[in-house]
């Protein structure tokens, strides 16, 4: 678990109202989708309040469409792979989405490039259902084989949740805020996802198990100052008795 420096900013006064986790990921990024599986199953045995936000991180900025079916030579290409061993590493992260109760049918994935999608999770965040969109995005992509970068179905899914998607879609709206998260990734010194910065003191890399997860967020949790209530109270002499 890596620790980052939150300064010498004076906290203790701060009210104690949860635990806030930021989640850079991509959607389409098998890991980010069982991080956050494994992350639900953490807060699942967390007893506090936690706040989440997900942050935009593109794995590649230059994508291009993809056709179904073309993963696994993709895969091969990067990597240097043949054939066969980029279809292990398939088949090795559809199992571990398995695990988790996922379904995964990235034969069916076609890859493309995921600005707009982040751009709507920022709209999705203004009005409170971000967590919902992504992970109709996450399910869409992995496992129905919708094209994440098809402006018709990012707006079908985004109405799914009540979502104008046409008023971000047709401007730049959030795209800053996209530049932004991905900027901010950076200077944190994250350069893979799924990444949980909790607090901003502890950053948590990779699809961790949910157990790890939890001992985290407990960490952040008991290291949080105590709010200072007022109450009755002495002050020097004024009720010496």
């Amino acid at each position: 678990m890596q620790q980052f420096d939150r300064g010498s900013t004076c906290t203790c006064a701060a009210l104690v109202t949860g635990v806030k986790v930021e989640i850079w990921s991509d959607v389409v990024c098998p890991w980010c989708y069982i991080g956050k599986r494994r992350f639900e199953a953490a807060l699942r045995e967390f007893p506090h309040p936690v706040e989440l936000e997900w942050k935009s991180f593109q794995l590649d900025p230059h994508a291009r469409s993809q056709p179904a079916g073309a993963n696994v030579a993709r895969l091969a290409e990067k990597y240097g792979r043949s054939l066969a061993e980029a279809q292990q590493m398939v088949d090795g992260v559809t199992a571990a989405a398995a695990g988790e109760g996922l379904e995964f049918r990235l034969d069916l994935a076609q890859s493309g490039n995921t600005f707009d999608a982040h751009r709507l999770l920022h709209l999705a965040k203004a009005h409170g259902v971000q967590d919902a969109l992504k992970e109709r995005f996450d399910r869409a992509y992995f496992t129905e084989g919708e094209r994440i970068d098809d402006s018709a179905v990012l707006t079908r899914l985004a109405a799914e949740l009540d979502l104008d998607a046409a008023e971000v879609l047709t401007s730049d709206a959030y795209a800053e805020a996209v530049r932004s998260d991905v900027a901010e990734a950076r200077a944190l010194g994250i350069s893979g996802v799924p990444f949980f910065v909790i607090d901003r003191k502890y950053g948590v890399s990779g699809a961790q198990p949910a157990d790890l997860v939890r001992q985290a967020l407990q960490q952040a949790w008991d290291e949080q100052p105590v709010d200072l209530v007022a109450a009755d109270a002495c002050d020097d002499d004024a009720c010496a008795v």
